[in-house]
């Protein structure tokens, strides 16, 4: 993985990623770079998730000169009102200093759609699966803010390769030791079986480098 510096840069994110960017900073991949976490699970608010990331932007640009942004594209922000106004319609107006990493969702961040379908190859057979971070399963009631079990059995269901979470920081042995019976009530919920897999943060690594580099074409990378 190549060496950059993230010195003069900030992170704004929704909170559900906010375990694996602490993971990296932990082991040094980020360095003392800034966090500005926004609520997690507002996609089902996105008029709160607007106001919250315009505002962790502007609390970032006071700390940094440049802003990466790691929210996805396509499905995280979806306005039924104004559909012509995007994820990318944010952030470019909040100026040249801030960046959006290319994904569609948290889920992409960390596997790409090749690498997904992969491994919904090997683990339900190719079926329809519900992909999830350990994020979904740390911040449950938040994510799924509102949601009964009747909204649930409308959607999780139809997904007959079950959940699998994608875990590229050892979060889920842990979590299914320490909290069995909430593990089992959250499959149980969902109506379907959550299988956790092991992944890397590569892409997540990768993703974060493209847009550092970006800001930096002169620094090598």
């Amino acid at each position: 993985m190549p060496v950059m510096s993230f010195s003069d840069i900030a992170i704004v994110s929704c909170g559900t990623l906010s375990l694996e960017l602490n993971f990296l900073k932990k082991e040094g991949f980020l360095g003392i770079v800034p966090f500005y976490f926004t609520t997690p699970g507002l996609h089902e608010d996105i008029h709160e998730l607007e106001r919250q990331l315009i505002n962790r932007i502007q609390a970032a640009k006071e700390k940094a000169d440049k802003v990466i942004v790691v929210y996805g594209g396509k499905f995280c922000y979806v306005n039924a009102d104004n559909p012509t106004r995007t994820m990318q319609t944010i952030i470019e107006e909040q100026g040249p200093g801030v960046a959006r990493i290319q994904a569609t969702h948290c889920m992409d961040m960390i596997a790409g759609e090749i690498e997904r379908e992969a491994i919904a190859r090997e683990v339900a057979g190719g079926e329809k699966v519900w992909w999830m971070t350990p994020g979904w399963i740390q911040f449950r009631h938040k994510v799924f803010k509102g949601w009964d079990r009747g909204l649930a059995n409308e959607n999780f269901p139809r997904h007959t390769g079950g959940a699998i979470v994608l875990d590229g920081i050892g979060f889920m042995d842990g979590y299914m030791a320490q909290n069995p019976e909430a593990f089992l009530e959250y499959s149980d919920w969902m109506g379907i079986p959550i299988v956790p897999y092991s992944v890397t943060l590569d892409r997540l690594k990768s993703l974060l480098l493209e847009q550092a580099q970006r800001f930096h074409p002169d620094r090598p990378g």
